[in-house]
């Protein structure tokens, strides 16, 4: 069971148009990066991932049950420290575009941090100004980060 004392909320940054979040993981840092730049750790926690290629560049889409397919790009790759996928998930929308529009596209960030007893990972996501709803989206992002990294540490933790 996870200890909900050792993550924090995520939060609204409503004057960055971000949302962020930190966690405490018991695992070493090596295990909570595949989770979060390997397409088959990451579908165990989060949606189902595919991606052509490694590194900056890989493009492919990521799946929700009941969901649109979302487009995904790596935009950055420092393992085992930083990833950062941009994608265009803009749940105020009907219908998500097929590709990645930079114009309308958020970015997200896992930083991984060694601390003593396992890993900080901190992730944020911005860009929620150049969406169609950026409150909106912001807090449908907040709650999804804390429902998606609750789901991560229990399976990360019991691999460690």
């Amino acid at each position: 069971m996870v200890n909900m004392t050792r993550s924090e909320a995520a939060v609204v940054d409503e004057e960055g148009f971000s949302v962020r979040r930190s966690i405490r993981v018991e695992a070493p840092i090596a295990k909570v990066w595949q989770a979060v730049a390997e397409t088959e750790h990451i579908s165990r926690w989060f949606g189902r991932t595919e991606l052509a290629g490694t590194g900056v560049g890989a493009t492919g889409t990521m799946t929700f049950p009941d969901y649109d397919v979302i487009p995904l790009r790596v935009e950055e790759f420092e393992a085992p420290h930083r990833i950062t996928y941009r994608w265009n998930n803009d749940d105020a929308l009907d219908a998500l575009p097929d590709h990645i529009d930079e114009a309308t596209s958020t970015v997200f960030t896992f930083t991984l941090e060694e601390i003593d007893g396992g890993t900080q990972l901190t992730v944020v996501e911005s860009g929620f100004e150049r969406t169609s709803d950026p409150r909106a989206n912001m807090e449908s992002h907040r709650t999804g980060w804390e429902l998606e990294l609750d789901k991560l540490v229990p399976l990360v933790e019991g691999a460690a």
